[in-house]
């Protein structure tokens, strides 16, 4: 299923990376390398830019598992960098492209499923997903619409 193509009236929703279109999700087992370092997941390097040029990014980067590097990364304990609010779009976007341009079988996924909204779909997150309810902003989909969009005009 993940690799038919599907119609642009259509939409597809991920979330848990078990399911069909799983590889969307930042927790996805994908490498990325980004700034001179192997990070294990988007997740991994996302939560680390919270923390750039701390002890704690490295801490993050090092978690066992994406989960793990998400909760390091919302631990308000920690100093989160005062400019995280404006770049934080721009860091996932970061993390986003070199996942679906370093892996070439996850480019493919992505572009073939042509111009079909993208949606994250969860209860859990209002502003990287849709909330659950369709109301949440969905930025990572639209993030990932983003890149197919640069992608394809790169090919």
């Amino acid at each position: 299923m993940d690799n038919q193509k599907v119609g642009s009236n259509e939409s597809i929703k991920f979330y848990h990376i078990n399911k069909p279109y799983g590889f969307f999700s930042n927790f996805a087992p994908y490498e990325i390398s980004l700034k001179g370092k192997i990070w294990p997941t988007t997740e991994h390097y996302f939560q680390a830019q919270k923390f750039v040029n701390t002890p704690h990014e490295e801490e993050v980067r090092q978690a066992l598992t994406a989960s793990e590097a998400a909760e390091i990364g919302r631990d308000r304990g920690r100093p989160l960098r005062r400019d995280w609010e404006v770049v934080k779009d721009d860091v996932m976007g970061e993390a986003l492209y070199a996942k679906f341009t370093q892996h070439p079988d996850l480019k493919e996924k992505l572009l073939a499923t042509g111009d079909v909204k993208l949606i994250e779909h969860t209860k859990n997150d209002r502003y990287w997903g849709d909330g659950g309810d369709g109301k949440g902003m969905n930025r990572l989909g639209e993030l990932l619409m983003e890149i197919r969009e640069q992608i394809r005009d790169q090919t």
